[in-house]
């Protein structure tokens, strides 16, 4: 039987382990910056989310990035309505 590590929740995430997101590399056909996204909405909390978009809006990447079926990430995440508000704030703020 393998030795499995227990769930841990509500860590504080360093700095390190956030921005790390930020050279994640897309699926091929799938644009840079909404697959950072988009990976870093499906595991980070929206405190965390926050933290990476500071760093991704000052990088000048694009927050309006589209995935092969054109939408954004804000739409996308829109789809998912028990989640989704949290991270729709953040992304509000830093909206163009």
């Amino acid at each position: 039987m393998a030795v499995s590590q227990p769930a841990t929740f509500n860590e504080e995430w360093p700095d390190s382990r956030v921005f790390a997101y930020l050279n994640h590399l897309p699926p091929h056909g799938t644009d840079a910056d909404f697959s950072v996204l988009y990976t870093a909405f499906k595991h980070m909390r929206p405190y965390d989310f926050e933290r990476l978009l500071t760093r991704f809006v000052a990088d000048g990447r694009n927050i309006n990035a589209t995935n092969p079926q054109g939408q954004t990430i804000h739409e996308v995440i829109a789809q998912y309505p028990s989640q989704s508000q949290p991270f729709l704030d953040v992304l509000s703020r830093f909206a163009a």
